[in-house]
């Protein structure tokens, strides 16, 4: 039986979707963000088990990356020639996620099983890593190009970002204190050097993203259909076109600079940057008090995030919101340098090892709860500002070419950001720390305090600067959206009489 899609369908070209389903197809976007979790692990495993230096070990993350980014267009160009029987996008995120699951499972274990010569694990590793990636960016680029057929209402659109700054937000968090458990478990130093954890970490991330990607699919089934599709009428795409949407169309290109430069930023704070800022600067000398400060501050910056996103993004559009949320993350972060550099963090510790509720902990989980939230806001919007920008396209040319917007962005985004692990490796190897990353046993130097500050919030304010420049060059205000709605309404209607 056809699907009634008159329920989905309201006035002025404004199509919507139960806010459920809005909910259920932003885990596609966690079901990939738990294999980039995993990933963030590979720098342990390359320089225990693969021979890896640890320059080289951190730069393999960038080079991985820079091939994700290099395959992007062609997938997006895929995207938007299929409009099949299971609809655009639902066939990607299926293939994308079995992809995801076997190649992971090879990498972390059959590369230790070979024989044991740098070159050939290496070798392995990174031919396998790039089937991986294809995978990857199979599921990925359906998270921003389904946006534009999920739902076009501006009261809507922003809610992605709010589900999906929960689901990070918790995800980030809770998947932290889960690796640390995990780790003590094979280890009395809570090292990440263990087969067994990369073993256990394999299995909790494939159950979960499986079950996130099935619930995924099934949201966005109703709308994946050629009547949401830009003006409900297939138009044929070249790979020329490409160049000439990067070139004319102003909106993607700010979106692309303003969250290339956050994603850098967010992915310099890797597992290395958490233990030396709450394993070695406080003192503690193990992951505990990280773990007991996440579980702390987790929920209420979700809960905050929420109101946040919620209040502005839905009330002053997306652009306003962009801008709120990167002035709000830049005086927060510099709020938090300050009180690593002139606070006493080793109050957070008491004698037994475990937190300490000091005024320093008490100001720092406040700081730090506003300043996810603020960064909750700037991180999560720009997915469904993709679906902005896709529309604008349709706008602009007549073109409804999702996967191509998605893929553009993720290709500069992926290139940028692909240099953070490199980053953190190049500054943690200027401080001594050239064969492994440092970890919350690590002896403590000011030099180890200020390159972790830097990673941990330096990059983010630089990050967030980069978005205000940006937006002030952005042309999809609330009001020019409201435009563009009523233009694609007019193109459709005179293509459904064509």
């Amino acid at each position: 039986m056809a699907t009634d899609i008159s329920k989905y369908q309201g006035a002025n070209g404004i199509h919507r979707v139960p806010i459920w389903r809005i909910g259920g197809f932003a885990l596609n976007n966690t079901a990939t963000n738990l294999y980039l979790v995993l990933m963030g692990y590979v720098a342990f495993y390359l320089g225990g088990f693969v021979g890896m230096a640890t320059v080289l070990a951190s730069s393999f993350s960038m080079i991985m990356r820079l091939w994700d980014g290099v395959t992007d267009p062609f997938i997006g160009f895929l995207v938007d020639k299929t409009n099949g029987k299971f609809g655009k996008n639902r066939p990607f995120m299926v293939i994308g996620q079995v992809i995801l699951c076997i190649t992971s499972f090879i990498l972390f274990h059959v590369t230790h099983l070979l024989p044991e010569n740098a070159v050939i694990r290496s070798a392995f590793f990174v031919i396998v890593s790039m089937i991986y990636y294809i995978g990857y960016t199979f599921q990925c680029v359906v998270t921003k190009s389904a946006q534009s057929c999920l739902t076009n209402d501006p009261k809507q659109r922003p809610l992605f970002a709010v589900f999906d700054a929960i689901y990070n937000t918790a995800l980030f968090a809770g998947m932290a204190v889960v690796a640390a458990n995990v780790a003590a478990k094979y280890d009395p130093n809570s090292s990440y050097v263990t087969l067994g954890f990369f073993h256990e970490m394999w299995v909790i991330v494939a159950i979960i993203s499986a079950v996130f990607t099935a619930i995924a699919v099934f949201c966005i089934a109703p709308k994946d259909r050629v009547e949401f599709f830009g003006t409900g009428k297939a138009v044929k795409v070249s790979l020329k076109d490409y160049w000439d949407t990067l070139k004319h169309n102003r909106a993607i290109q700010m979106l692309v600079v303003s969250a290339s430069t956050d994603k850098l930023a967010n992915q310099a704070k890797t597992s290395s940057v958490t233990a030396v800022m709450f394993g070695v600067v406080t003192g503690a000398g193990s992951l505990a008090i990280s773990a007991a400060f996440q579980g702390m501050t987790s929920i209420p910056t979700v809960i905050l995030a929420i109101l946040v996103i919620g209040g502005l993004a839905t009330t002053l559009g997306q652009r306003k919101g962009m801008i709120i949320g990167s002035a709000g993350g830049i005086v927060t972060s510099l709020m938090l340098i300050a009180m690593w550099v002139f606070g006493d963090p080793t109050t957070m510790v008491n004698s037994q090892g475990g937190m300490a509720m000091s005024a320093f902990t008490i100001i720092l989980v406040v700081l730090t709860i506003i300043n996810g939230a603020f960064n909750s806001l700037s991180g999560n919007i720009v997915i469904p500002m993709t679906a902005d920008c896709a529309d604008y396209e349709v706008y602009r040319t007549g073109k409804y070419v999702p996967g191509m917007m998605g893929t553009l962005f993720s290709f500069v985004d992926k290139i940028v950001s692909s240099f953070a692990p490199m980053i953190a490796g190049l500054l943690f190897a200027a401080i001594g720390f050239k064969d492994i990353m440092p970890d919350a046993s690590a002896p403590y130097s000011d030099s180890l305090k200020f390159v972790g500050l830097f990673l941990m919030y330096g990059l983010i304010i630089v990050g967030q600067i980069c978005n205000l420049v940006a937006m002030k060059f952005y042309p999809l205000t609330k009001e020019k959206m409201e435009e563009i709605r009523g233009e694609i309404e007019k193109i459709k209607a005179e293509a459904m009489k064509g």
